[in-house]
């Protein structure tokens, strides 16, 4: 299978190259954790390392089973560092591992040894490892393709808008292009197999969760129910079968579970006027559109509106960026995206053209909210439309096309 580099994630890893820190690279499952490693490993390899300076050993490969006990992992470990040198020690799936916390803490205190570990569940760092290593490491969340990295895999860059949909309908799992090169019927066998494993191995035997019917339907809901303001309470009024005295919990387990296993993302509500986070009316999104057709069927994709917010939410989390639904007063602006040094304001539309009064409506739908806000941060209203970009006051509109495919907003 040809390889797609996925250069953001990588110059993270060179940059962090031989500092004494722990790389630890999350995100769900065949989304390119081990390919990424593959390709660091190449690199090291072209600038000097020797190849008894790597180990790399992947804990769902049934070669290493028995190094799944921390003992025996640190003692073949150890056995292997080459004295006097930097040894490259990479840990593919960790969280397959008894108490591997340990195991990672042992590794991290000699300083000849550069720790790379990767885990497709946040348990990972929500386990002991967090409090043990607090400071002492990075996390590089990862995520399935983006538009740009998916295009970049073909030849053939011109029909931007037909590879879009089939970014969409087909999915952004980075096997998917050499699947959708050979055969795109093959591509729903892929991913049923993504699905079943991630239900069963990083939710149900994780968390010990035994009604899978019931949390497929919360599962299929919550990718159903993308962009939409979504509770516990809603969860439960809208599936059948859970037992009002206990639905609240039930729901909310199963709900942090597909977070912790990445299928779905929350995005918490904060209020720009009063300059505060809120807790309740969170949305979600879906890890993967193609996933999200696989699970719903055809009828899916006629809910475009929703599905270009998901495409967007993702980018934002992969620019860095942390994302929260904005409410101001009475009005919602979609995306709020922070960092430290900036905060950026999103619209997203499927489009702001129509005829006479109902055009100018439609657009003052999106700018006003937008409007409101009275600080300097740039603010933007992303569609599909592909006429010029525009300025309205300051506020640009641009194609969200054009933007997915650069780096800069």
């Amino acid at each position: 299978m040809e390889r797609i580099n996925r250069d953001a994630y990588l110059s993270i890893l060179k940059n962090f190259k031989d500092q004494q820190i722990i790389k630890v690279i999350t995100g769900i499952r065949r989304c390119g954790k081990s390919t990424l490693l593959e390709i660091y490993q190449a690199y090291l390899r072209n600038n000097g390392v020797e190849e008894n300076q790597i180990i790399s050993i992947n804990f769902e490969d049934a070669d290493y089973e028995k190094l799944q006990d921390r003992k025996k992992l640190y003692e073949y470990i150890k056995a292997k560092l080459v004295k006097g040198k930097k040894t490259y020690v990479f840990l593919d799936e960790i969280q397959n591992v008894n108490e591997f916390e340990k195991t990672v803490d042992s590794l991290f205190i000699n300083k000849d040894v550069d720790l790379y570990i990767t885990g497709s569940n946040a348990y990972l760092l929500s386990s002991e490892l967090a409090t043990l290593l607090t400071g002492r490491y990075i996390e590089i969340k990862m995520l399935p393709l983006s538009f740009k990295e998916y295009v970049s895999a073909f030849e053939d860059k011109t029909d931007i808008s037909r590879k879009f949909r089939d970014y969409l309908r087909y999915s952004s799992f980075p096997q998917v292009v050499e699947l959708y090169k050979i055969n795109p019927e093959n591509i729903n066998l892929f991913l049923d197999g993504i699905y079943n494993t991630i239900l069963f191995k990083d939710v149900m035997q994780r968390k010990g969760i035994t009604d899978r019917n019931l949390l497929e339907r919360v599962t299929k809901y919550l990718y159903d129910n993308i962009g939409n303001r979504t509770s516990m309470k809603s969860i439960s009024d809208n599936i059948e079968g859970v037992a009002k005295n206990a639905s609240y919990n039930t729901i909310s387990n199963y709900v942090d579970a597909l977070i912790d296993s990445y299928l779905i993302f929350k995005a918490n509500r904060y209020d720009i006027k009063g300059k505060e986070y809120l807790k309740t009316q969170e949305k979600y999104y879906a890890v993967d559109i193609g996933l999200r057709y696989y699970m719903l069927g055809q009828g899916s994709g006629r809910d475009m509106g929703h599905i270009l917010e998901n495409v967007v939410y993702l980018e934002l989390l992969r620019r860095g960026y942390e994302v929260y639904i904005g409410k101001y007063d009475e009005l919602e602006v979609d995306f709020v995206a922070k960092k430290p040094e900036n905060t950026v304001y999103y619209q997203v539309a499927l489009t702001t053209r129509a005829e006479g009064e109902e055009k100018n409506r439609i657009l003052d739908r999106e700018l006003t909210p937008l409007k409101k806000i009275n600080d300097n941060y740039p603010k933007y209203i992303l569609t599909l439309d592909d006429d010029l970009d525009a300025d309205f006051d300051g506020i640009k509109k641009i194609n969200v096309l054009d933007w997915l495919l650069e780096t800069k907003n």
